[in-house]
């Protein structure tokens, strides 16, 4: 008789490997359940300590869309703050054969610091199979060959002129893509949460690695908290025209150039190339640190 396949999100929603070990374990599940506790992310969604059970749902819901988009079903769940309960209740709820478990590397918890992964082994390894999937992958953070470049976007994330640009980067070098989105006015949870994945999943259909989560409403403050959290060789700033874009009328481009020595490009999706070619001759200039091309139709 089979049993379920349980997920345990950490902090993050899980990125490829997870998606990868899923897609392999899923079709001998009698169900697959996500589940998150409800802690405050390093780097959040959410800020205010009385929302944290909203970035766990955040992150639960980002990653049953991206499931869905490979034709697994799966149910979420958003538990205890504290780990270990919430991991011994799943595992009592579902009684899974097989638990997951997206965390870092030498993730602790605790006062007494107590290393997540040992401790899910030790109390429970013999009731059920458990399976690290790293977060983020030493091998990535040492590659000298991958471009780490951080992502922002929210309504242009289902531009096709911006996956084309994201697959267009990895193919002139390997990148590793951490796409966040901060909250936008008008765009709800789920359809951030169904954006993301759909972007995600057409990265992984390119063989390129990529990870993302929703973030907080001021975007600033979003780009500053990734930076600090994530490696990052560049960063890619992805709006809609001048015109329709608060993030350019807030000056978000040049205010993250401010705070940052890492070369930072922005991309405005569907620009017309006549429009370009008129920013050009009034001298606006939008440059990649790599050719300072102008790419501002490239979002």
């Amino acid at each position: 008789m089979s049993q379920p396949l349980l997920i345990f999100l950490n902090e993050v929603a899980g990125g490829r490997k997870l998606l990868e070990a899923a897609r392999e374990k899923a079709a001998d599940a009698s169900y697959v359940v996500v589940v998150a506790p409800q802690n405050q992310p390093s780097v959040g969604q959410l800020f205010a300590p009385e929302e944290k059970a909203e970035a766990a749902r955040a992150r639960v819901d980002v990653t049953l869309a991206l499931l869905n988009e490979f034709g697994i079903d799966a149910i979420g769940e958003v538990l205890d703050p504290e780990y270990d309960l919430a991991l011994g209740d799943a595992i009592r709820s579902h009684r899974p054969a097989e638990v997951l478990l997206s965390c870092t590397y030498d993730f602790r918890f605790g006062l007494t610091r107590r290393d997540l992964l040992e401790w899910a082994e030790i109390t429970y390894g013999n009731v059920t199979t458990i399976t690290h999937i790293p977060v983020r992958i030493e091998d990535d953070s040492i590659s000298l060959n991958v471009t780490h470049t951080l992502v922002v976007a929210n309504r242009t994330l289902p531009s096709d002129d911006l996956l084309g640009r994201l697959v267009e980067r990895s193919e002139e070098r390997p990148h590793r893509y951490t796409i966040i989105a901060p909250a936008y006015d008008g765009v709800s949870e789920a359809t951030v949460a169904r954006n993301l994945a759909g972007v995600i999943a057409k990265l992984y259909e390119a063989d390129i690695d990529a990870t993302g989560q929703p973030m907080s409403p001021d975007a600033f403050d979003a780009v500053k908290n990734a930076i600090e959290h994530y490696r990052v060789d560049e960063i890619l700033i992805s709006t809609l025209s001048g015109e329709e874009s608060q993030w350019l009328q807030d000056d978000l481009v040049g205010r993250v150039r401010e705070i940052t020595d890492k070369p930072v490009v922005h991309h405005e999706a569907g620009r017309p190339p006549e429009a370009v070619a008129a920013v050009v001759a009034e001298g606006e200039v939008t440059e990649t640190a790599e050719d300072s091309t102008v790419e501002s139709n490239e979002a």
